[in-house]
């Protein structure tokens, strides 16, 4: 069989409806070839081209002017952490404000609002981040729940505490999950693995601590941010991620650690492992901070 012609620009380089390919002169018969795959219908994209990005692309191309991104779909878009199960499910969610038809199509979870105040994203309809974070509650456990939460009003202040109280709608169902989880989230929290060790640390009986903390030394010279802190008593908790083993971060790593040594500051460092049995790193913690009563230590930051 021979290898199909290539489409003209800018047909092979992203999904496109089919009517929009014919009205511009391609042969209806060239769009049936082996090179391009069906992710919808009415919709054509290269062969292979089925990751999460390309899916929503083509869904976006049928979607009516009273739909939107919505849920789990809408907070991978926004960016925030999502559970590994999660993203891998590869289905799409969309909403249909008021009566309008839902979206009947292959992959795509539909829902139907009542009232909703979508906002465009990078040139598609999308529920705003408030609205996201409460259409998670039915679809996330608690935890990750806290974890969107966290990144919704975190460095890149998607929204605030407020909005997502706001958003809470009363009598809904998880409005109980939701109200529970909304108490945990915190400004500061810049990973789900951090919003996941604030909150073992706190259930296993510390006191709460403070989000990336910088930390100076005496003569105010910067030392370094640390995830968690409990500053009255110099301690530190920080997640390593894999990029810390890279060496350059390795070394940088080494180097910030002696500047918080000399400066009488005890950091417990832990990892994706420690997960599996926090208890073990718990145990190092409340080491550190007997430590701190025994000797009487505690400053003034």
């Amino acid at each position: 069989m021979r290898t199909p012609r290539p489409l003209p620009d800018p047909w092979q380089e992203r999904p496109f409806r089919v009517r929009d390919a014919v009205d511009a002169g391609i042969n209806a018969e060239r769009l049936r070839r082996r090179d391009l795959d069906i992710p919808v219908h009415g919709v054509r994209d290269r062969a292979g081209s089925r990751g999460f990005s390309e899916f929503v692309a083509a869904v976006a191309l049928v979607m009516a002017p009273d739909q939107f991104f919505s849920h789990t779909t809408a907070a991978r878009l926004w960016g925030a952490p999502l559970p590994r199960i999660v993203q891998d499910g590869g289905e799409v969610h969309v909403s249909t404000i008021g009566d309008g038809v839902r979206m009947r199509r292959p992959g795509v979870v539909s829902h139907r609002i009542a009232a909703s105040m979508p906002v465009e994203l990078d040139g598609r309809s999308i529920a705003n981040p408030a609205d996201t974070w409460f259409q998670c509650a039915g679809l996330l456990g608690a935890g990750a729940l806290v974890a969107v939460g966290d990144h919704v009003v975190g460095r890149n202040q998607l929204a605030t505490i407020d909005e997502l109280r706001a958003a809470v709608v009363p009598g809904a169902r998880h409005v109980v999950k939701a109200r529970t989880a909304l108490e945990l989230v915190r400004v500061g929290s810049e990973s789900a693995m951090e919003t996941w060790w604030r909150l073992a640390v706190v259930e296993a009986g510390f006191d709460e601590p403070e989000l990336n903390l910088e930390v100076h030394d005496g003569s105010g010279r910067f030392l370094g941010r640390v995830d968690m802190a409990w500053p009255e008593h110099r301690i530190a908790l920080e997640y390593d991620g894999d990029h810390h083993r890279e060496r350059d971060v390795f070394q940088h790593d080494q180097q910030r650690d002696n500047g918080f040594v000399v400066n009488d500051w005890i950091v417990v460092h832990a990892t994706a492992a420690d997960r599996a049995r926090p208890a073990v790193l718990f145990q190092r913690l409340r080491q550190a901070f007997a430590h701190r009563l025994v000797t009487g230590r505690r400053f003034v930051i």
